[in-house]
């Protein structure tokens, strides 16, 4: 996972950790665990946040592969 990668998609849109998980509808805590690869997202949570920074299928690819 390119965790650097998403992060700079949050920033470019102006987002903290704290507003994705919410858009994600988990707690802010369990977000850093996803960034941190102890969690994996789920295939849902990678489809909002493909909506949200509109990620091209490539850059999907890229941040979660």
């Amino acid at each position: 996972m390119n965790v650097n990668l998403l992060r700079s998609k949050m920033v470019a849109y102006g987002d903290k950790v704290v507003d994705l998980a919410k858009e994600l509808g988990i707690t802010r805590n369990a977000l850093y665990c996803k960034l941190s690869q102890i969690y994996e997202f789920k295939q849902s949570e990678i489809s909002i946040i493909k909506k949200r920074y509109k990620l091209t299928n490539e850059e999907v690819i890229e941040i979660f592969l």
